[in-house]
């Protein structure tokens, strides 16, 4: 609860590094959004990923990048590079229900990466204007807004209903209290001076957002059915 109550004034340091930090999340989103097309249209790799020896690679792999991210983070290009390879990879993990969901309802990734983009953006945007100061629970605010509205827009889209909405809206507030409390943590750990660190920390909750986004949205549709070739 502090993390979401807290007030915190930046030194101009902290303030850069913070910037570096969202700047870093964004790509490690982009190369997540990468793999998740690539794996979306991949009979091989959903295959792959649903086996048991996918599964212990992905298991490997979205545990060993981030640790090979922290040990490199005091050198940047190679650390930002690690990062894009997790990024890359966690896209590529979701081939399974990625490949499922753009043959039973194509529009619901798209209404997951919409959740999950707003509610980065909105925190993002706020990290950006905030300057020197960083208020936890004026982000939460913005947060929460933005994903209620988000949530009317996706019901006009899918009609989704108010239960559809409310549980939207619920994935996106979930994801803004993750963001906001990840980012008062990165503010204050011991590896505050570490843009790569402090993305590997808050990608992870983006990347739970959209899962939990696309599953839910998958069972509200009935996507979790059987569909006859």
């Amino acid at each position: 609860m502090e993390k979401l109550s807290s007030t915190t004034t930046l030194t101009a340091h902290q303030s850069l590094v913070i910037k570096q930090t969202y700047m870093l999340l964004g790509l490690a989103v982009v190369a997540a959004i990468t793999g998740g097309v690539v794996g979306s249209s991949s009979v091989t790799l959903a295959r792959f990923f649903s086996s048991w020896i996918g599964m212990i690679v992905a298991i490997v792999a979205l545990n060993g990048i981030p640790m090979i991210a922290l040990a490199v983070r005091d050198k940047p290009m190679l650390g930002v590079f690690v990062l894009f390879a997790d990024g890359l990879i966690s896209g590529l993990v979701l081939s399974p229900i990625l490949f499922f969901a753009a043959r039973v309802a194509p529009g619901l990734i798209f209404a997951a990466l919409a959740i999950t983009a707003l509610v980065f953006l909105a925190v993002t945007g706020y990290v950006f204007i905030s300057g020197r100061t960083f208020s936890a629970p004026r982000g939460l605010m913005i947060g929460m807004f933005v994903s209620i509205m988000a949530a009317v827009v996706l019901n006009g889209f899918l009609n989704i209903g108010w239960l559809g909405m409310l549980i939207s809206a619920g994935i996106g507030i979930m994801g803004v209290l993750a963001l906001v409390s990840s980012t008062s943590g990165v503010l204050h750990s011991p590896d505050s001076n570490s843009p790569v660190a402090g993305a590997l920390a808050l990608f992870a909750g983006v990347f739970n957002v959209f899962v939990a986004a696309l599953n839910i949205l998958l069972r509200l549709v009935g996507g979790g059915g059987r569909r006859d070739d």
